[in-house]
């Protein structure tokens, strides 16, 4: 059973959407709805590609943050 879905977005961005779909020969609505299935995909790792498969979980347990990466990222790359 389909039911309707009101999404509040900015104008700018429902008017990328539709022209998106339209290349695609999609609706909006289907291009939401391939979306969520793939939201549900991702949280099952044996739909995932070989190489994400085998990352999927090996930061679990660790302390790494947003500020721990971004220190990381500075002495990398700056």
């Amino acid at each position: 059973m389909q039911t309707k879905l009101t999404l509040r977005l900015e104008e700018q961005l429902i008017e990328r959407a539709k022209a998106h779909a339209k290349k695609r020969g999609k609706s909006v609505s289907q291009m939401v709805a391939d979306y969520f299935t793939l939201l549900d995909r991702e949280d099952r790792p044996e739909t995932l590609a070989p190489l994400t498969r085998s990352l999927h979980g090996a930061l679990r347990g660790t302390a790494v943050d947003e500020d721990t990466y971004r220190e990381h990222f500075e002495e990398k790359h700056l």
